[in-house]
């Protein structure tokens, strides 16, 4: 195997142990949404693998937000799992949004910061051949992808004092909000 793909193994504890850390990071992010004044969250992932996305919510009609959540708790590195499903609900959803969530040892949203849409489509695979695509793909994202806060491509739900922020995976600072 050459250098430079590194070695994936599967087990049944750590798929279990990576399950564990992303419900506790839509859990905290919840958490933070509701503390945040945000009046209608709701857990869509609890419902169904359906909507491609894991919470629903919004502050107005105008400022909504379909939020795909992947947690981890290594603060030096991102590294998450996209299915096909969740990147084609992005591609047509100009809602939907990527919060990585830093999970503290209580549990609790240590940092929340919004991977870039336009990384996430140049870093996905292309299908080569009609008889092959990919399915899910792992990333590692750099700091360069990575916003602190949480915003779509049309809103930020939440003010970026009301999540919490710490230095982890050298996010770029978060761009002004134009009123």
């Amino acid at each position: 195997m050459p250098a430079s793909v590194p070695a994936v193994r599967w087990s049944p504890a750590a798929e279990e142990a990576r399950r564990v850390v992303g419900a506790a990071g839509e859990q905290a992010l919840l958490g933070v949404l509701r503390e945040g004044g945000v009046p209608h969250v709701r857990h869509v992932a609890a419902e169904s693998d359906a909507y491609g996305y894991d919470i629903a919510a919004a502050r107005s009609a105008s400022e909504r937000a379909h939020i795909e959540v992947k947690s981890t708790t290594d603060p030096t590195r991102l590294v998450i799992h996209l299915t096909r499903h969740e990147y084609e609900v992005m591609a047509r959803d100009e809602r939907w949004c990527l919060a990585a969530v830093l999970v503290g040892r209580d549990g609790s949203a240590v940092n929340v910061a919004t991977v870039d849409r336009v990384w996430i489509h140049s870093a996905v695979p292309v299908d080569q051949a009609r008889r092959g695509r990919w399915e899910s793909v792992r990333l590692e994202v750099p700091a360069h992808a990575l916003v602190p806060g949480l915003a779509t491509e049309s809103c930020r739900l939440l003010p970026d004092g009301l999540l919490p922020q710490c230095q982890v995976w050298t996010c770029q600072p978060a761009p002004p909000v134009l009123a």
